[in-house]
């Protein structure tokens, strides 16, 4: 059996992490979700429910709720993982009876703005220092293998019937203003997680392929990868083709429009085509600042 990492686990980093998070989710729970009864999507939706239908302290249902999750993390994804995890649950639930928050706006908008964004960034910093305080994405996955529904799917279904009960208990503007809250929250956790710096797959296929590496490597100082192809094929033109390179590098998206400027000066007829990447390790991505 695997040993926990406890040097990954408490690291300055992780800590630091970990502790923001979760500050983050009870400033969002206490100070602007709870009060005005709005939800967030997975275990913590589900949480704020049971909490408001049976009046029992909420950390006994982000505890127990999330550990069936805790113990699927372990089976797939290691012992390290579940310890971090059951980690920042547990400081969850117990800052949750610690911090008292005062109710900071009863605006609904604002509600579902802020109140989202704090507890997107909590789980997003919290993933980042390794685990995760609500467990849902964990089981989306797993089911994934045993059905044919993608983990999107499986996760808009189960977050839908929360919403669905919501309407039902709360009303349904609460229930709407609290599917905002939860695009907030996705849209902030995944910025988070996927870094301040979004890399992009840029690929440039020219004519001018020579010209178009020299501005890619020495006037921008970025590594490059060529694949050999062809290029033509033209609707009318089938029969006019040629070798080319197909050239990708790996930019940030404050990169690409200079990139791109630079190039169409050299071949005002140049084909590029971006995709994103969620992460990127190893080779030369980032050149070194010279002052």
């Amino acid at each position: 059996m695997n040993k926990v990492n406890w040097r990954a686990i408490f690291s300055i980093q992780s800590i630091i992490y970990t502790v923001l998070g979760v500050i983050c989710a009870v400033i969002a729970l206490k100070g602007f979700m709870m009060p005005n009864h709005f939800l967030d999507g997975g275990v913590t939706g589900v949480s704020i429910l049971l909490h408001e239908a049976t009046h029992y302290n909420i950390s006994i249902f982000l505890t127990l709720l999330n550990l069936p999750f805790v113990y699927i993390g372990y089976k797939k994804m290691g012992i390290t993982f579940a310890a971090q995890s059951l980690i920042a649950i547990l400081l969850l639930a117990g800052l949750m009876n610690v911090i008292e928050i005062e109710t900071v706006t009863n605006d609904k908008l604002l509600i579902s703005l802020f109140g989202g964004l704090l507890i997107g960034l909590g789980f997003g910093l919290v993933i980042r220092g390794g685990g995760v305080i609500d467990g849902f994405e964990i089981i989306a996955h797993y089911t994934q293998k045993k059905s044919s529904f993608s983990s999107g799917e499986i996760i808009l279904f189960g977050n839908t019937l929360i919403f669905l009960s919501a309407a039902v208990y709360f009303g349904i503007e609460p229930a709407m203003y609290s599917i905002l809250t939860y695009f907030t929250a996705v849209k902030t956790a995944d910025y988070v997680v996927d870094g301040f710096q979004e890399y992009t797959a840029l690929t440039i296929i020219s004519k001018e392929h020579e010209e178009v590496k020299s501005i890619i490597v020495n006037d921008f100082g970025k590594a490059i990868s060529v694949y050999k192809g062809e290029r033509g094929y033209l609707p009318g033109k089938y029969g006019s083709h040629e070798d080319c390179d197909f050239i990708m590098t790996i930019v940030t998206r404050l990169e690409i429009h200079y990139l791109q400027e630079a190039i169409s000066k050299t071949d005002a007829n140049a084909f590029f085509f971006i995709q994103r990447i969620k992460e990127v390790k190893g080779g030369v991505v980032k050149t070194p600042q010279h002052h």
